[in-house]
């Protein structure tokens, strides 16, 4: 499995084919590093479309720069924010609610649910529309 370390974060490819975005605890997502960690999941997916695991715990502050970044469609056809605590949720809610995600997006504590969603057949259920968030 390969793996990139940006500073910021990692990226590797995981099992089942799960691209997985590793954000360093404490870090700062601004314009520039949001650019280059989206930059970076395209690279890695190298044309094909992916879901995409984010290990988001304990990010000390996400800039509007950057929420707007992660709006742009990319590589991933799914994205399960994995977080740890309410500050973890609050930031995800809010983007949610701020600006609509570019594919099916949700929120988990729990990485085992989180896969199981990323892996899940594709289906247009209310429960997986974009936006929706989940306790995991």
């Amino acid at each position: 499995m390969a793996e990139a370390d940006r500073g910021d974060y990692t990226i590797q490819l995981e099992p089942g084919n799960v691209l997985l975005l590793v954000w360093v605890p404490g870090v700062r997502i601004e314009a520039g590093n949001a650019r280059a960690a989206v930059d970076a999941v395209n690279e890695f997916a190298a044309g094909n479309r992916y879901p995409l695991l984010v290990r988001m715990a304990n990010a000390s502050h996400l800039s509007r720069a950057a929420r707007d970044v992660f709006i742009e469609p990319c590589a991933a056809s799914r994205i399960a924010l994995l977080g740890e605590n309410p500050v973890d949720r609050i930031l995800v809610d809010y983007q949610l609610a701020a600006q609509p995600a570019p594919c099916p997006t949700r929120f988990f504590t729990s990485e085992t649910e989180a896969m199981t969603w990323l892996l899940e057949p594709e289906q247009q259920t209310d429960d997986q529309q974009q936006g929706r968030t989940a306790t995991g």
